[in-house]
């Protein structure tokens, strides 16, 4: 313990893979909280908190699993000279549930089935939303495990950046939540994001890698425009003295 109390290069280490599993979690904490506001008001702030905690147990026991990842990159099978593993399958897989599900809460949304009222809400089964959740949460939690091992060998730090993030998200989803709701247009932007990192994730899956930072820079571009819209947006609504 007074290894790594003393050691500067872990204290590094520590920081830098939190302030990544923090930007890698957003898109996570954005569509925990689009899932649980279909549930009624009293029940959104215990999915949201279950959610993370799932996520949190999901990584953790990833990182447990070392061996069973590395083995994930094994070649199972082809399909037109495309060898394809178990890890490209769970991408592929849940690029596809972003997709679709990104898509069916546009839908819903452009529907207007949030101004039906609260009781539209309660029929939307709690447990259903939490084992969607869990899905999610195994998609980003393999791409946040990997970025992980990426970074250090010392298990250790990962379970600490991992335990360090889920407690900022965790503080933090309520505000983030609030605010996707008190704004439309950022729920469905939020929405749009997320069936861009599906394409992402289906696009690695079939091995055609879209550069992250292509995929970030188009999001922070698409987050600055709106915010400029917001401000127009409430600067036209002032009343003219």
């Amino acid at each position: 313990m007074i290894v790594y109390l003393s050691d500067p290069s872990l204290w590094l280490a520590l920081l830098t893979l939190t302030s990544l599993e923090i930007v890698l979690g957003i898109d996570n904490i954005i569509f925990i909280s689009i899932l649980s506001s279909r549930l009624p008001k009293s029940k959104q702030k215990k999915a949201r908190q279950i959610g993370l905690i799932l996520a949190m147990g999901t990584r953790i026991l990833l990182l447990f699993s070392l061996s069973f990842i590395m083995k994930l990159t094994t070649p199972l099978f082809t399909i037109i000279e495309q060898t394809i593993s178990g890890r490209d399958i769970i991408l592929i897989l849940g690029g596809l549930f972003l997709i679709a599900k990104s898509t069916t809460e546009i839908h819903h949304k452009l529907e207007g089935d949030s101004n039906i009222g609260d009781d539209s809400k309660k029929q939307i089964s709690f447990t259903q939303v939490i084992l969607q959740i869990l899905i999610l949460d195994v998609v980003f939690s393999l791409d946040s495990v990997i970025t992980a091992v990426g970074m250090t060998d010392q298990l250790t730090i990962m379970i600490a950046a991992v335990v360090l993030s889920v407690g900022f998200m965790l503080l933090s989803s309520g505000s983030i939540s609030d605010f996707v709701d008190r704004h439309p247009t950022i729920k469905i932007l939020a929405l749009s994001f997320l069936i861009l990192i599906g394409v992402a994730l289906l696009g690695e899956g079939l091995r055609f890698h879209i550069p992250k930072g292509y995929i970030y820079f188009a999001m922070s571009f698409s987050v600055i425009v709106e915010f400029l819209n917001m401000k127009l947006r409430s600067k036209s609504e002032k009343p003219i003295t």
